[in-house]
């Protein structure tokens, strides 16, 4: 899929913008809360490490996918949760602090497992292996820019405008919301043509694999204890992906658009998965005011 502007350029503004608002909204509280209880990063993290690969192992067996979509669906599940989970955590009145601290961690760690996860694909259904790496000092880049340095910034104004930031909030949402319904449009627009051919060939495993990532982040975590924000901030971290990783192993270090459907139809899929997180966590805290 051929990235158009709005998503080279203008989503990375947008979520720039969108995080700097996220970060009106928060302490340095929030997150010592978080890391005071570091139950909840371990969970969310080893989820989206471990269980969720492990997941696009099973469905792509049970389902008898080709080789080819079998690689490219354990590539977008070993992928971290993108920096849109963050809006999504917003929108969704989820611990955003929890979001954000996973978004990190998660990231910076599958540097190292998302090699060795599309390896072990590679060999296991194509016979063959490949030397996987990815761009470490690109994807800290990434974090720090569009994720860290705008929330720093948002705290900051907060911390000596507290009425401006409040009045921002409100905003954002807005702001968010229209980002979110653009991406969307073009999404589809763009895989329109192929659209339904890309459905048939990996659309069930897909669906299969967000669908596992909305049970198993508020299952799991609903089983260690976490409260009602913090699991919704672990499933959207499950289920919103960071799928242009994705595309670039599977298009860029592996030359293969055959292993990219996967990817494809998942970040479509997603934002659906995403709107039903955001619905079901607005219900859960309007019942609890």
């Amino acid at each position: 899929m051929e990235s158009s502007p709005l998503i080279s350029i203008g989503l990375p503004v947008s979520l720039f913008i969108i995080m700097v608002g996220i970060g009106l909204t928060l302490t340095l509280r929030d997150f010592g809360q978080v890391t005071r209880n570091p139950k909840s990063i371990l969970v969310g993290t080893a989820a989206q490490i471990l269980v969720m690969p492990l997941t696009a192992f099973a469905i792509a067996q049970v389902l008898g996918l080709a080789p080819a979509l079998a690689v490219g669906l354990v590539i977008i599940a070993a992928c971290p949760g993108g920096t849109t989970s963050n809006l999504f955590a917003l929108l969704a009145r989820a611990n955003i602090a929890l979001s954000i601290l996973l978004t990190v961690s998660a990231s910076l760690i599958t540097i190292l497992t998302l090699p060795l996860f599309t390896n072990f694909a590679l060999q296991t259904y194509m016979g063959e292996g490949a030397d996987i790496t990815l761009p470490a000092g690109k994807t800290i880049a990434m974090l720090v820019v569009i994720v860290l340095l705008p929330v720093a910034l948002g705290m900051i104004i907060r911390t000596r405008a507290p009425q401006a930031a409040q009045k921002a909030e409100s905003i954002v949402s807005i702001f968010g919301g229209v980002v979110l319904l653009a991406l969307i449009v073009v999404i589809l627009w763009g895989a329109r043509e192929r659209l339904p051919t890309l459905i048939s060939e990996a659309g069930p495993a897909a669906f299969l694999l967000n669908l596992a990532g909305l049970i198993v982040g508020l299952g799991l975590s609903r089983l260690a204890g976490l409260s009602q924000r913090e699991s919704l901030a672990v499933a959207i971290e499950l289920g919103i992906k960071n799928g242009t990783i994705a595309l670039m192993v599977t298009l860029t270090l592996l030359e293969s658009s055959d292993m990219s459907v996967p990817a494809v139809i998942y970040s479509i899929m997603m934002y659906g998965f995403g709107a039903v997180l955001i619905g079901l966590g607005r219900k859960l805290v309007s019942a609890h005011q």
